[in-house]
């Protein structure tokens, strides 16, 4: 059974809050942002473009990155863990969050037992980030 690349959450939030409250909750399940890619602002000033709101954040565990990047060094191509927050056409946000099971099958590291512990806890923790964000 082929899993889905990503985890997504509608938010009712306008999008500075939903964004808010994604960084708040990945917080609290150890993840800090190390990156925040404003994807709108980037496509006007490269491109002269409009895009809707769209951010794109590199979200890291270090306990977890430390353990994955210590048995595979190769795994750092595939970090952080991206994180989506867009503007949806109603005023609302959508929020998706990318799986680490299936990024380490397209990394083709799936056979690793250490990074597959690290993917699954990774995926248990971005999954409650999912609930929590799915609460009202």
């Amino acid at each position: 059974m082929q899993q889905e690349i990503g985890f997504e959450v509608i938010l009712a939030q306008p999008f500075d809050q939903a964004l808010e409250k994604v960084i708040a909750a990945l917080k609290v399940e150890g993840f800090g942002v190390l990156t925040r890619i404003d994807v709108k602002a980037t496509l006007k000033e490269k491109l002269d473009q409009d895009f809707r709101l769209y951010v794109i954040l590199g979200a890291c565990n270090p306990p977890l990155a430390h353990r994955a990047l210590s048995a595979h060094a190769e795994i750092g191509l595939m970090l952080p863990c991206n994180v989506t927050i867009e503007e949806t056409e109603n005023g609302a946000s959508l929020a998706r969050i990318a799986n680490p099971e299936v990024m380490m099958q397209v990394a083709g590291l799936e056979n690793s037992t250490e990074l597959i512990a690290v993917a699954q806890e990774a995926r248990a923790r971005l999954e409650r980030v999912a609930h929590t964000l799915a609460q009202p």
